[in-house]
Formats: C-alpha cells, sequence, structure tokens
C-alpha cells in the first residue's frame, strides 16, 4: 500500500497549513483506500471547508472547531470523535503546553483539526507518506505512540529536576528551591490535567472501538493507554512530592526565622539592662556617684560585661540558644 499526496488540496508545507490532504491506495481496485484531510481550526477556509461536508455530522463539526476540549472519546454514526493532546511545537507563554488534536474517524477516512502546530505532526505526515498508517486505526495508534514517547520525557525530566532538588537542598538559598518546586508542581498538574483523561479516552477507544479497528491496532491503543495511565500516576506523584517538598522548605524557613528571631531578642535582652545602665549614668544632673573618679569609666565598662557574661551563661545553662 502506498501514500500519496492530492495535489489540489494541499496547500501550503507549513506546519499549520489551511489544509491538506494525503491518500493512501489500496492494492485492492475494490477498496477505496484511505483518506487524511488535516485541517488549520484558525483559518476561514476550514469553517467553510466543514460545512460543506454533508457526510460529516454537525455535532461533530461544531466540536471539530470549538475552542475549549479535553481529551475524548465518542461513537457517532458509525464514526468516532476522538480528542488527543500533544506537546505543541512552539510554546507559547500563558497557553497550555498540549495542544488539541480533534479527531473525525471513519473506516475510509479521518480528519483532524488543530489551532496550533503540533509537535507530532509533522512526523505523522512522514509516516503517512511512507505508507505506515494505513487506516483510521493505525492513524490513531501512531498519534497515540509518538505522544507517548514525547510526553514521557518530558515527565521524566521533570521527575529528575525534582530528585535534584530533593539531593541539594542545602546548596542554594530556599526561595530559589520554593520558586522551582512550585513551577514543577505547576506543570506536573498541567500535564496530569489532560493526560488522565487522555488515558480513559484511549482505553475506551480499544475496548469499545468501531468494528473497522484491527487487533493490531488495539494492541497499540492498549500499549499507549498504558503508559499515559503510568504517567498520569508518575505526574501524581510527583505532584504530592513537590508538595511534599514545598511543606518542608516552608518548614525550614519558619525554624529559620524563628532561630534568628531568638537569637535577636537574645542579643536584646543582653543589651536592655546595659542600654539601662549607660543612660542612668548619662544623664546630665548633677550627684552622679563617681563622676569625677578616675577608674570610674573602666569600673562601669567591667561591670557591663560581668553583666552580660552572667546573662549569656544564664541563656547557655536554661538551653535558650537551642529551643
Amino acid at each position: 500500500m502506498m501514500a500519496a499526496q492530492d495535489p489540489d488540496m494541499a496547500l501550503a508545507s507549513s506546519p499549520l497549513a489551511a489544509m491538506e490532504t494525503l491518500h493512501c491506495t489500496a492494492a485492492d481496485p475494490s477498496d477505496p483506500g484511505f483518506e487524511w484531510t488535516r485541517l488549520n481550526g484558525r483559518d476561514a477556509a476550514t469553517l467553510e471547508w466543514l460545512a460543506q461536508q454533508d457526510d460529516v455530522p454537525e455535532l461533530v463539526r461544531d466540536a471539530l472547531i470549538s475552542m475549549e476540549t479535553r481529551p475524548r472519546y465518542e461513537p457517532i454514526d458509525g464514526g468516532v470523535l476522538l480528542n488527543l493532546r500533544a506537546p505543541v511545537l512552539e510554546p507559547v507563554p500563558d497557553q497550555d503546553a498540549l495542544v488539541s488534536i480533534r479527531m473525525w474517524l471513519t473506516r475510509t477516512r479521518a480528519i483532524t483539526v488543530t489551532l496550533r502546530p503540533a509537535e507530532v505532526m509533522e512526523a505523522m505526515v512522514a509516516r503517512f507518506r511512507d505508507g505506515h498508517h494505513r487506516d483510521a486505526g493505525d492513524l490513531v495508534a501512531g498519534f497515540a505512540s509518538l505522544i507517548s514517547e514525547s510526553l514521557d520525557a518530558d515527565i521524566a525530566e521533570l521527575g529528575d529536576t525534582l530528585d535534584e532538588l530533593e539531593l541539594g537542598m542545602e546548596s542554594e538559598p530556599l526561595y530559589l528551591h520554593r520558586h522551582k518546586v512550585s513551577k514543577i508542581r505547576s506543570e506536573a498538574i498541567e500535564f496530569r490535567r489532560f493526560i488522565a483523561p487522555q488515558f480513559h479516552a484511549l482505553e475506551r477507544f480499544s475496548t469499545t472501538g468501531p468494528g473497522w479497528l484491527e487487533p493490531e491496532d488495539v494492541l497499540q491503543l492498549r500499549n499507549a493507554a498504558d503508559r499515559f495511565a503510568r504517567m498520569a500516576e508518575e505526574l501524581e506523584a510527583i505532584r504530592e512530592r513537590s508538595q511534599l517538598m514545598r511543606e518542608e522548605l516552608t518548614d525550614r524557613r519558619a525554624e529559620l526565622m524563628d532561630t534568628r528571631g531568638l537569637l535577636i531578642s537574645i542579643v536584646a535582652l543582653i543589651f536592655l539592662p546595659l542600654t539601662f545602665l549607660t543612660g542612668l549614668l548619662g544623664m546630665n544632673v548633677a550627684g552622679i556617684p563617681f563622676a569625677h573618679a578616675p577608674w570610674a569609666f573602666w569600673g562601669v565598662v567591667l561591670f557591663c560585661i560581668a553583666i552580660s557574661a552572667m546573662m549569656a551563661i544564664y541563656f547557655v545553662q536554661t538551653r535558650w540558644t537551642r529551643s
């Protein structure tokens, strides 16, 4: 079986062209083959083209161009509406790191809509042209496999970064660790928000999929679903570990503040009577004892040192410095 690009439908070679249709022709002339149309959901031509597809249910057309989507699997009129999330090709601040790939699948046809370029899309197009994907089941299995491989590396990197932070907690200031831990936790939560439902969607597709789904495709989908389940569990573990680490950092910061506050209190208590004594002797009034004695200054200094030493010994013996 050989994949060929339809020259009438391929518009541009950019990662997110307005419209591109790829064909996979079958060796048997009676077999209609398989057709994959990928669309840019932000292009006006996409809306116009979808509106003209009478064989696509209206519910599916609305789902393919909706702005907010989550991974889902819905069998509709003999076809399948499937939404997956894949790493975006060029991450943008304040936007999801995973872009939605909306699919309408039948035995002989697949329509995919994306609003932003997906990291795995060009690899999938190349594999389709090389004849690796002959039907809708192959296409979904290929997407699921590539997405899981890409996300697996990203999630493993999150776990490794958290391991390094746990091992080097004493090497950097606490506020730097708090910032890094918070970033890892937020990324883990963002990933898990889509990976967990993606696992359920692929699991349902592999167990209750349409009759045109081949056994080999079912096996690949189950393997991909298992990988997404493992990633969801790993993300949950990362989230819990980062939360525990953040609490530990908060406790360490509070302990550090308490220690410093205690030290300041001890110093203030030592100097409080000394300040009172020096202030009392520093008044500009007559009658201050030993005001004209040559040894008076050094006597006061020695007296202050003795008081400071006695108070310091008292604090050490009562374990104030270890509280």
